[in-house]
């Protein structure tokens, strides 16, 4: 069952609660290059990305903001570290919602002055609390930064930013430790209902970063916790999308996906069942961007199977698939066999039924 949560809205966008859950990515460019940060947005919105954080650095790249704002669509956050001044200049250049960290912000005069902005322009706050810079006094407290100390300072810095009469708030707990970071959220679940945006930080590079995304992600979303997810991956971040888009498949929490289902193969597989998986795999990442785009259709399971043992039973199950054999495929839909084709159609005939599924 998922957590509950309380509902906030970031630029129209309807978070927590019983909204879906949202992916979220950040771009790599320069914000002040408005045309490379626009065109990474666009390629972003263009995948499904529904919210974008930028850095702000500096005031140059708060101005850029406001431009970037006016040439693309989906929310915009705004990622502030150190002088608070960039927050109410973001702010006020159209930024959707704030990520800060109250730690590095400063006094508390300046975190007040940062509450006070965004609660007069209506907008809310993602507090980041992150392995690499937890106050020095719960790394003292718990001789490092360890699950307790990362939710003590994310429960810290709620209690702060609440009792300032701000409540429109999104919690982040962020360690590239999977373990450190599961234990955190679970921690900080039994202690608020403000919603979480969730993610494994600095996951790093290829098959690693796609596996420990998708331990430390999984694990939090089948626990019921995750409002907003983010995978992250030191690459073109339009790659965190798909990856995203995935770990949310296959866990059924992906509105309009296409479950795909194949067998590894073995000794008794008579066809070449890597080429017939792989084709049909290629066909369907296309069909179901174009129902995303759409927002249309319903959620389908297709299996490609590969030997008469498993096969036929996993292929009725599906909404549609194909059992092969010696050179050949039986092709099922709603758990009715429809046809026998060979296996140099089979790919074309499978992907027929589909479509007239969709």
């Amino acid at each position: 069952m998922r957590r509950y949560s309380e509902k906030i809205t970031c630029g129209g966008l309807c978070i927590g609660g019983d909204s879906p859950i949202r992916i979220q990515s950040m771009t790599n460019t320069d914000t002040r290059d408005v045309a490379a940060t626009v065109a990474q947005i666009l390629r972003l919105e263009e995948a499904g990305c529904e919210l974008i954080r930028l850095a702000v650095p500096d005031a140059e790249a708060a101005a850029a903001f406001a431009e970037i704002k006016k040439k693309t669509h989906v929310p915009l956050i705004a990622d502030i570290h150190f002088d608070y001044r960039l927050a109410i200049a973001s702010m006020d250049a159209g930024a959707d919602k704030i990520r800060i960290n109250p730690g590095n912000i400063g006094e508390k005069d300046k975190i007040r002055a940062v509450v006070a902005h965004a609660k007069t322009v209506g907008i809310p706050i993602r507090i980041g609390v992150n392995s690499g810079s937890v106050e020095k006094d719960l790394l003292q407290k718990y001789g490092g930064p360890v699950p307790e100390a990362l939710a003590e300072s994310a429960e810290r810095n709620i209690d702060q930013i609440r009792q300032m009469g701000f409540d429109d708030l999104i919690i982040s707990i962020k360690s590239s430790n999977v373990t450190d970071n599961t234990k955190a959220f679970r921690i900080l679940a039994e202690k608020t209902e403000i919603p979480f945006h969730i993610g494994i930080t600095e996951a790093g590079v290829g098959n690693r970063a796609l596996v420990k995304s998708a331990v430390g992600i999984g694990a939090l979303l089948l626990d019921g916790l995750g409002d907003t997810i983010r995978v992250s991956l030191t690459a073109d971040p339009v790659e965190e999308i798909a990856v995203a888009q995935d770990i949310l498949a296959s866990i059924d929490l992906l509105p309009n996906a296409i479950n795909l289902i194949s067998c590894p193969t073995c000794g008794r597989c008579r066809v070449n069942l890597p080429e017939i998986a792989s084709r049909v795999n290629a066909a369907l990442v296309d069909l179901e961007a174009d129902r995303r785009k759409r927002g249309e259709g319903k959620k389908l399971t297709v299996a490609v199977m590969g030997c008469a043992v498993n096969g036929p039973g996993e292929a009725s199950h599906a909404d549609v698939g194909i059992a092969c054999g010696r050179g050949n495929a039986v092709l099922f839909r709603n758990g009715q066999k429809v046809d026998s084709v060979s296996e140099e159609a089979c790919v074309a005939r499978l992907l027929d039924e589909i479509r007239l599924l969709l």
